[in-house]
């Protein structure tokens, strides 16, 4: 009983979409003008002179977050699966308050630029420090490509133009942005991207609602009433229990371990703005995925599970689809644009974050033990982002197919396995020790690496064997433990005398800021 539009527009070029494009890349691109004039320094690239306040960085924030995973991938799956598909948007809400209490007031007070400088300020730098950025890039590179995935997709959808050649014209405005703009052009388009985004899915949400006479509840009884039950009872997308417990530890301790997120907190003159940004971000971010799951249901019911996978087997074109029903080719240039502009703006902080961790991490810290002056950092920044645009482009083409949401939530699974724990740790542990962080954090990116290969999404969906090795298809039930303990044994057996001693330094730093805040 499914319908599909009729005569879809979907693969073909679209004005209003392109008007809105050029529109969207006009005003971004003169934010980047603008944010070039403002870049001269290294502060300024990766921090944007810690001069955003705390409501421009909560709206970046929730920018940075709301990415095609959320509004391309959620409402994919809920629309395929149904009530599973929640999964994500809880998993990935509930991960705030472990920011807001945990890590926001500290970080802002302990780091630079990047989660390393944290982990490293008490321990000695270079071993840390090419720890941290494995641990960066890993997450970066899996994250990078759920977003070119589906950006591949909906420039297709809207210029009617190859997978291959949307992708490199993403890449070539991303790398536009960040390598001129730095962090003030990315916070800036994060900020323009988050009201247009809440506004395509406060519209779309309020359209579908519309024809269920603004009742949710009537919603959801169409869509079991056409497709069973079983669309509003857990158990379509995760069967195993300890899958759906896996997925949610990777989603909600992978948001404290998030590169891009984390780099944000040194964008803010202090630790008070720091937790109030969290706090407004939490905000729209909790209203947009209740939103998402509004929109998958809509789907669900007005386009079809069946019609959703003709145009897009990972589900990816759900919103879209959904939007030409209700609106029109119009409405569809509108939101097709809209969440191009989610992409963008992901992409580039995304692409910083990764430069951050070439540069300053590994360049600067490791290479030149301190010792490069502000040009030579900036240049080295500029090349890792070039690299890092072109390593986007080429996984993208890749993987092309994959759903954006699960692709998401594996580059979480290495966030919250490699990163989390090393920055609890290093903050609140006074026997924390060099060798105990490098183990946790290569152990936490190694294992998760190898155990993603050896589940079931690898060798079996991809690889098409029988079975696989691993029975979980997100490890972080098994690799968030293992390196919390393997941190904390190696600390033990290995204990680290300038370590210890430094733990009063970084106690009283985490709560009172260092004495240039």
């Amino acid at each position: 009983m499914s319908q599909e539009p009729a005569a879809t527009a979907i693969g073909q070029p679209n004005a209003v979409a392109m008007i809105f494009f050029f529109g969207f890349i006009s005003v971004t691109l003169g934010i980047t003008w603008w944010a070039a004039r403002r870049t001269r320094t290294t502060e300024q690239f990766y921090a944007a002179g810690r001069t955003i306040s705390a409501g421009q960085n909560g709206f970046a924030l929730a920018g940075d977050y709301m990415s095609a995973a959320s509004f391309l991938g959620i409402a994919g799956l809920v629309s395929t699966t149904g009530f599973d598909g929640l999964i994500y948007s809880t998993g990935w809400l509930v991960g705030w308050p472990v920011v807001l209490f945990l890590i926001a007031e500290p970080l802002r007070n302990l780091g630079r630029y990047t989660f390393a400088d944290v982990v490293a300020t008490r321990l000695r730098q270079t071993p840390v420090r090419i720890a941290a950025a494995a641990g960066t890039l890993a997450t970066v590179t899996l994250y990078l490509i759920a977003q070119m995935v589906g950006a591949g997709g909906l420039i297709r959808l809207m210029f009617g133009l190859s997978y291959e050649r949307a992708l490199l014209l993403v890449g070539i405005v991303m790398i536009g942005y960040v390598l001129f703009g730095g962090m003030i052009a990315t916070t800036w388009v994060q900020i323009v991207k988050a009201v247009l985004l809440m506004t395509g899915a406060l519209l779309l949400a309020g359209m579908v609602l519309l024809r269920f006479g603004m009742n949710p509840a009537a919603l959801f009884a169409a869509a079991a009433a056409r497709y069973g039950e079983g669309v509003l009872a857990p158990g379509k997308l995760v069967s195993n229990p300890f899958d759906a417990f896996s997925l949610g530890m990777a989603l909600m301790f992978g948001t404290a371990g998030l590169p891009h997120i984390l780099m944000r907190f040194y964008t803010v003159p202090d630790a008070r703005a720091a937790r109030t940004s969290v706090f407004v971000a939490t905000g729209l971010i909790g209203l947009f995925y209740l939103l998402t799951f509004i929109l998958g249901f809509g789907a669900m019911v007005l386009v079809g599970p069946e019609a959703i996978r003709a145009v897009d087997q990972g589900g990816n074109m759900a919103a879209p689809l959904l939007a030409e029903l209700l609106g029109g080719t119009a409405f569809l240039g509108f939101i097709a644009a809209v969440a191009f502009a989610t992409i963008l703006a992901v992409v580039a902080g995304l692409t910083l974050s990764g430069a951050a961790a070439l540069s300053h991490d590994l360049w600067v810290s490791v290479v030149r033990k301190g010792n490069a002056d502000v040009r030579e950092q900036l240049l080295v920044a500029r090349i890792a982002t070039l690299t890092l645009g072109v390593v986007a482009v080429a996984l993208g083409i890749t993987f092309k197919g994959q759903n954006v949401a699960y692709m998401v939530s594996l580059a979480f699974a290495i966030a919250a396995s490699a990163n989390f724990p090393a920055l609890v740790l290093s903050i609140f542990w006074r026997g924390y020790t060099t060798a105990g962080a490098v183990s946790s954090m290569v152990a936490g990116t190694l294992v998760t690496l190898g155990l993603i290969l050896l589940s079931p999404t690898i060798q079996v969906e991809i690889l098409g064997r029988q079975d696989a090795w691993f029975p979980l298809r997100n490890p972080a039930l098994v690799t968030i433990p293992l390196s919390f303990l393997v941190g904390i044994v190696v600390s033990l057996l290995w204990p680290e005398a300038r370590a210890v001693e430094g733990y009063a330094r970084v106690q009283r730093q985490m709560h009172l800021g260092s004495a240039g805040d």
